[in-house]
Order: C-alpha cells, then structure tokens, then sequence
C-alpha cells in the first residue's frame, strides 16, 4: 500500500522546503507543517482505511527526520528530560503528540524550540512543563504560555493543576501588574489561588499592611544581627516584617479552610521551603508533637550560637524562635496520621484534620505582632 500520487508529491515539496515543526490533524485527515515563511496545510487524500494511511504517513515522516520508518520508540521519550537539541528538532518533525510532550520535558528546551512545539500542540500541561525551564520564562514565550495558562484556569478542575498553574505564571516578567491582582483576589473564592503566591510571591504580595513602629523597630534589630552572619535572625526578621505577616496572614486563610488534601501537602511544602533557614540539615519527616519536643531540645541546646545570639537582644523571643522551628519541619508527616487512613476532603477532611491544623496555627501566632517596650 502507497500514498496517494497526489499526497505523496505534496508531502514531498512540504519536506524539501525544510519545515520546523509538523502536526498530523488526524480528525480532518490534514498535515500542517511551520517554515520561515508561514504554514503549509495539505488535506490528505487516503486510499485506503484512515488509520492505515495516517501510519504510512508517520513512517514517511519518521524517515526523513530520523531515517527510520519506526519513529522514535514512545516508551524512550515519553516525559523523558534528557533529549538532545538535535533530537528535539527532529522530533518536531513527526507529527506526533508524544513527540511534542518529550520536547515539553527536555531540560535542552530553549525558547525557540518552545515556540515551535506550541505550535505543534497547545496544551495546558505542556504550557505548565515548558514554564520551568528558566530559558522560556524569561524568553518570547514564556509571556505567551503564561497568557494561555490563565485564560484556562476556569477549565481546571484539579486543585493541583491550579495551584502549580498560578505559581508558574506568577513568575516574574510573565504578567501584567493588573492580571496579577486579579488571581489574587480570585484567591477570596478559592484559597488555593493563595498557595501559588506563596511560594512565588513571599515577599511581594499583594495587599500588605504595614507593620507597628515596635514591630519595625524589632526588625531592624534582627537585620542587623543577622548581617553578622546569623541566617536565623534574618529568618526571623523576615518573618516578622510586613511582608512576612502578610505571607503568615495568607496562609492562615488557606490552612483555616482546604479544600483538598492536595492543598494540605503543597501549603505544607511551601511553609518548609520559606522557614527551610531553621532547618539547615533539610526537611523534616515527622508529626507536629514530634516536632515540637525536637524544637524544645534545640531551643534550650547550649551549643546553639544562632538562638543565643537572637535571645541576647530579646529574651521575649524564644517562643518565635521554637514556633519557626516546628514550623520549618513542615510536611507530610505532620498529616500522615490523618491522610494516611482517609482520603476524605472538605468538611469532613477539615474535621479530621482539626487536631492538627490548630496547634499549627497557634504556632503560626507566635509569629505575629510583638508587644516590645
């Protein structure tokens, strides 16, 4: 079985003009093909059963990029990070789906690749995976992938996708100032909105109130102790500014009411990530109870120059310092307990999950305003 005389001489001319990317329209039996010069669409005549001429289609293709009929075995580049440039471009070339996905995930993506695959295949998830490569975002596309991404927001319904939606576009240089605002107070709706800003936006998000001249004064004190050397005092100083007590104020808005336990475990991520300075030896593995026996010993531990240092200034401090101890230890043990026997969500994962979250938020409230003379 051949292609048709037709299609065959078409095919060959869209070839030999040198395309950057192909797509195989397989419900309008059309091959599309991007040039320097624009696009070219063939409408395919079969002359046979479509799902045999599309396959004498892609061998055709599969030849020319790669000299081989048999394509590039799907179980090699499926989500594979590690394709060469070379490879990625000939991958452009077979019109296939699974092709574009390997590209989507190669740490080799740079942002003119990116643009050739977009047009190959626009796809949320594939938008999300070309928005943590640092070459996209700070490209041509990474402003366009963005813009996509937002406009499909009200077509998402996993709560991951959301939250990893909202964190990757808030990446700096992606979006307009008033597009940002208006994610954010999306955030009044959904809490889930907020965790993106967490973890993209710590130290500028929207809507900080300022702090108390006391309050200020406190966060001089550590900043200076904290040019010394001290990463704790400048965690602490950190915390306790007007943009961290804005930080503190979001995630309480999202810890009071999760809707899912997707929530839960990426809030959780992102508190140990910002409290991570607490914690040098890495993330913790372990229940809230477990976590503040740990903290209690490392706070009163006579070898702990960075707590003793931060209690000479202000002896009131030791609270705040074991509260951003437990806190830093953030994870999915402090919930394993509750997740590990329930995959409820909503109210009733709330209730379950209430021996938990309000000791949690108590420790979130040591880190609030300070009564300082």
């Amino acid at each position: 079985m051949e292609l048709s005389p037709e299609d065959a001489l078409r095919l060959n001319v869209m070839l030999a003009n040198h395309p950057q990317a192909i797509c195989v329209d397989e419900s309008r039996m059309v091959v599309r093909a991007l040039s320097e010069k624009g696009e070219m669409k063939i409408s395919l005549n079969p002359n046979c059963r479509d799902e045999q001429y599309l396959k004498q289609i892609r061998e055709m293709l599969s030849m020319h990029a790669l000299g081989s009929p048999s394509g590039y075995p799907r179980h090699i580049w499926s989500r594979m990070a590690h394709l060469n440039s070379d490879s990625l471009e000939a991958l452009l070339l077979l019109g296939d789906p699974e092709a574009v996905v390997a590209i989507a995930h190669s740490t080799e993506l740079t942002d003119e690749l990116a643009r050739k695959a977009w047009w190959a295949l626009e796809d949320a998830d594939n938008a999300r995976q070309m928005l943590r490569q640092p070459a996209v975002v700070a490209g041509r596309m990474g402003p366009v992938l963005a813009e996509y991404l937002v406009e499909f927001l009200p077509f998402e319904t996993e709560a991951e996708k959301i939250m990893d939606t909202v964190r990757l576009v808030l990446q700096p240089g992606l979006l307009d100032t008033a597009v940002i605002e208006q994610l954010w107070r999306r955030g009044r709706r959904k809490n889930l909105f907020y965790v993106g800003f967490l973890a993209t936006l710590p130290d500028a998000l929207p809507d900080i109130p300022p702090i108390s001249r006391r309050q200020q004064s406190l966060v001089d004190d550590l900043r200076e102790v904290a040019a010394s050397g001290n990463e704790l005092a400048g965690l602490l100083a950190r915390v306790m500014s007007a943009p961290g007590q804005a930080w503190l104020t979001t995630l309480q808005k999202v810890m009071e009411k999760p809707a899912t336990q997707d929530v839960v475990n990426c809030s959780l991520e992102v508190a140990a990530a910002y409290f991570s300075s607490a914690r040098p030896e890495g993330f913790a593995d372990a229940t809230l109870e477990e976590l503040r026996e740990e903290a209690v010993q490392w706070l009163r531990h006579p070898g702990n120059a960075l707590v003793r240092q931060i209690l000479d200034l202000d002896n009131g401090l030791d609270q705040a310092l074991l509260a951003l101890r437990v806190l830093s230890g953030s994870g999915y043990g402090m919930v394993r307990p509750v997740f590990g026997k329930s995959d409820a969500i909503g109210t009733l994962m709330r209730r379950k999950l209430q021996s938990v979250i309000d000791p949690y938020m108590e420790y979130m409230a040591q880190l609030g305003p300070v009564n300082r003379p």
